[in-house]
């Protein structure tokens, strides 16, 4: 880019953080994708002075990739700017603090990283202070102490009785399930079904490592325990085995639409390919990791 050029774009850009008008959002960002870092970082900026004019979250999904930008003083002016959108930028925390834990990073940088941190954590606690919650199951209004308690325990919010209620219905169902793992698989792991011991044995048998029924929390709010989770490959299984019963098929689809919304890979088996369970395993599988030559099937029979 000549000078002539950069100079026009950068001015363009300081104007346009004075106009104090919400108009200007996508000419800032066509400046924000400049070849000038000069220009990169003056349209940061701008999107800062025009927080609470300019969309809150287009204007965080558009600042929080130039944190990672290759000059220092855009990832500064970004990190301050961040700052200007309060609790709208609470998704880019994580990233402010990459930034900051980065052992390269310049000083300067991280000093503006900090205060961009605190400020937006501050505007959090205020928020969440000020904000009036109600029970998820009952519509009361809860007190803050209720609000984390639940939210530590549930990820949801229940009043206290309400709190009560569900915990001694998750404890008695989890005991159940808990009783309902009668079957043994060949490595030792308890399952409820033969169709999870074919798994649990195939896996195994594959080398590949697994969490069999473990609790995750994949999405903001919700829980989930999915019958196998894969750590090596990021990857779930589900052996829907019930997949014909009504309610059941409810739970399921529900359970499905969470993978999906958390963006997670997900493997389905169904009860219908228990008769060659295994080979299915295998093939999908495949299509997310390199596995080993197939196992000796005499050896592990179904």
């Amino acid at each position: 880019m000549n000078v002539a050029n950069e100079k026009r774009l950068a001015a363009r850009a300081t104007a346009l953080g004075e106009s104090a008008s919400a108009a200007v959002f996508p000419e800032l960002a066509d400046l924000a994708l400049s070849d000038s870092p000069l220009v990169r970082r003056l349209a940061a900026s701008a999107l800062g002075k025009l927080a609470g004019i300019v969309d809150s979250a287009a204007s965080v999904d558009l600042l929080r990739p130039l944190l990672a930008d290759a000059h220092p003083q855009v990832r500064q002016y970004t990190a301050k700017a961040l700052g200007a959108f309060g609790v709208a930028a609470a998704a880019a925390l994580p990233d402010l603090r990459d930034l900051f834990r980065n052992p390269a990073e310049k000083d300067y940088v991280k000093r503006s990283v900090a205060a961009a941190g605190q400020t937006i954590r501050e505007a959090v606690r205020i928020a969440e202070r000020t904000a009036v919650h109600r029970c998820g199951r009952c519509s009361r209004t809860v007190a803050a102490d209720e609000f984390a308690r639940s939210q530590k325990a549930f990820q949801r919010t229940y009043c206290d009785a309400c709190f009560d209620e569900v915990f001694l219905q998750r404890r008695n169902w989890e005991t159940q399930v808990e009783l309902n793992k009668n079957i043994q698989a060949a490595n030792g792991t308890l399952v409820q079904s033969e169709g999870e011991r074919i798994i649990a044995e195939e896996l195994a048998a594959l080398g590949i490592a697994f969490r069999y029924d473990n609790r995750f929390r994949i999405i903001k709010g919700y829980a989930i325990r999915p019958d196998f989770y894969l750590p090596e490959f990021d990857l779930y299984i589900e052996y829907w085995g019930m997949a014909d019963n009504l309610d059941y098929q409810v739970g399921m689809l529900e359970k499905k639409k969470l993978y999906q919304q958390a963006g997670k890979k997900l493997v389905s088996l169904y009860a219908h390919d228990k008769p060659r369970l295994r080979e299915s395993l295998r093939e999908k599988l495949a299509s997310h990791a390199r596995l080993p030559s197939p196992p000796d099937q005499e050896k592990n029979p179904a």
